[in-house]
């Protein structure tokens, strides 16, 4: 009777109506065909607060030697992974790759650049991303430039607005209480919620979300749910941890699909109106039940590839698109 009860009043976020915390808890209880129930109820509220899928490709700008060490991460030099590290690409390479993905229909593009991040405008690289940037704004007008280059400060930020970049990503990752035992101990996660004031201070758009299966308890799945409803983000990209030999998480075990539904339907009802991406792991992990999870709430993925690992063709994920279509109003 609990269980059908939580299901229940979680239908009050279809008249506008907030969960708190300990009414989210409830959900993560659910097990079995319930889950089925609270998938449904996530894509409910989806196609009525936010039904417009947008898929969004990102470009690995700057790979690898990072001095942070996100346990997580194929790309910390604390980390040996052995994957291809390069500085940051030229203008063409990132144009070049920006032409060939707005060419197959895809309109929102991510520059994502390895390291701690930008505190001064006259860093080098910086000046060259925003060369890029203002390139791209005269190249492809309609194209949504999203940038994603770690911790910056208040003059950085302001840079990046006045040079045209419409969405940063800077993820929280985990529930903010224990970012430094769960991510990393060589930044905070207070430079990273000051960076996303300073972000909206400017009026950039936001994308901020995390990672799932790190280890982390379902109270922190929760706690990060609501961390990125408070800051009142627009964009929330989840990922599902695929665990990378050479990193401290190398011999994690893989989050089961159930679990993974119930997280990210969770995420939608604590937030119902903003984007909900699917980044890591749609392929990787969930495989056979990444279509369950497109019916869970999402409402945008990441096509064409990630950072250090390869993804989904953007036509094969254009052909998905359709047929989910067939069995969700408002795809």
């Amino acid at each position: 009777m609990k269980i059908a009860a939580s299901i229940e009043n979680a239908y009050k976020v279809l008249d506008g109506k907030r969960l708190t915390e300990s009414e989210a808890m409830e959900l993560t209880e659910l097990s079995g065909s319930d889950i089925l129930d609270l998938v449904s109820l996530a894509n409910k509220v989806r196609e009525r607060f936010s039904p417009k899928i947008i898929p969004c490709s990102i470009i690995n700008a700057k790979s690898g030697i990072c001095t942070q060490n996100c346990r997580f991460c194929a790309q910390s030099a604390h980390h040996n992974t052995g994957i291809k590290t390069y500085p940051l690409m030229s203008r063409e390479e990132i144009l070049e790759a920006a032409r060939k993905v707005y060419a197959e229909g895809v309109r929102t593009y991510g520059i994502v650049t390895s390291g701690f991040g930008f505190t001064q405008v006259d860093d080098q690289d910086f000046l060259s991303i925003l060369e890029i940037l203002d390139v791209l704004r005269t190249a492809m007008p309609d194209l949504k430039i999203c940038v994603s280059l770690g911790v910056l400060s208040d003059e950085t930020a302001k840079a990046l607005a006045e040079h045209g970049a419409w969405r940063y990503n800077m993820n929280l990752q985990t529930n903010p209480e224990r970012y430094a035992e769960l991510i990393s101990d060589t930044h905070t996660i207070a430079e990273k919620i000051q960076t996303i004031r300073f972000l909206q201070k400017y009026g950039v758009s936001v994308c901020c979300g995390g990672i799932f299966g790190l280890g982390e308890t379902w109270r922190d799945r929760v706690k990060m749910a609501f961390a990125c409803r408070e800051l009142d983000v627009d964009g929330i990209p989840l990922n599902v941890l695929l665990p990378i030999p050479g990193t401290p998480l190398g011999g994690q075990g893989i989050m089961q699909p159930g679990d993974v539904a119930k997280a990210f339907s969770i995420f939608r009802l604590v937030n119902p109106t903003k984007t909900i991406k699917f980044a890591a792991g749609r392929e990787t992990v969930m495989k056979d039940f990444q279509g369950l999870l497109m019916l869970a709430g999402m409402n945008s993925f990441i096509t064409g590839g990630y950072l250090t690992t390869r993804g989904r063709s953007i036509e094969d994920d254009t052909r998905f698109l359709e047929q989910l279509g067939h069995f969700a109003a408002g795809v």
